[in-house]
């Protein structure tokens, strides 16, 4: 059995592991245990009942975050003409059509979001065996194969996060920094598992949200209590 670092006791201790915390004591305990010598995600995990095996069970989307997630995101889009000013005027970091396509088929992928103008799928369909296997494959379920690149680019640069359930039936997500304010955090994980909900799939059955985690990319996750992470249960608390 491997041995526990003295790094990792020190950061367990006055946690319980066995208790399922409020969202806010639980964003406490996170980020008093952030301390390492970078700014640390703090990343949420959620374990759905859903078997993703079956088409209508599957669980993809996107959550715009009140307060964004701290991390810089480089925008590419494939559009031409006015589209492709628009998309420079909307703050772009790199836009292009068939000289964007030659560019990723080289393996220069400057980027984390793509966003296409429907009339550039057929370009944008030839990179699937490229973008697809790094979930950057623009798609119209989430937003990013749009006629509004304006838009788009908009909410990716504010903070948009993309989810797809695993085989597993977990959904990971970083949700803001250590550095954040506790409350914008707590704001930021209740908008992201909203979103999760309304992207509940038809066949789910029984209980959808299952249990829940937080926890920093340095520190000890922390079981959450999972009425207390929507915004529903929020306002019930008060």
């Amino acid at each position: 059995m491997a041995k526990t670092g003295k790094r990792v006791t020190s950061l367990r201790e006055g946690l319980d592991r066995d208790k399922h915390y409020g969202l806010e004591e639980a964003v406490k305990l996170v980020k008093e245990r952030a301390n390492a010598k970078f700014d640390e995600t703090i990343e949420l995990s959620l374990g759905l009942g859903i078997d993703p095996r079956h088409a209508d069970q599957n669980v993809r989307g996107a959550a715009n975050l009140p307060h964004g997630t701290g991390k810089t995101i480089r925008v590419a889009v494939f559009a031409k003409g006015a589209k492709a000013e628009e998309a420079r005027e909307a703050g772009a970091d790199i836009v292009g059509d068939d000289d964007l396509a030659e560019q990723i088929q080289n393996g220069h992928m400057n980027f984390e979001r793509v966003i296409a103008t429907p009339d550039m799928m057929p370009v944008v369909g030839k990179l699937g065996r490229v973008l697809g296997p790094r979930g950057l494959m623009p798609n119209p379920k989430l937003g990013t194969v749009t006629n509004d690149v304006a838009s788009a680019i908009s909410e990716a640069k504010a903070g948009q996060v993309q989810f797809r359930a695993e085989k597993s039936g977990i959904v990971h997500a970083g949700v803001g920094k250590a550095s954040f304010d506790a409350d914008k955090l707590v704001e930021n994980v209740r908008a992201f598992v909203d979103a999760i909900n309304r992207a509940k799939p038809s066949g789910a059955k029984g209980t959808y949200l299952k249990k829940a985690s937080i926890s920093s990319t340095m520190g000890p996750g922390v079981r959450l209590d999972v009425s207390s992470i929507t915004t529903s249960g929020a306002a019930k608390a008060a």
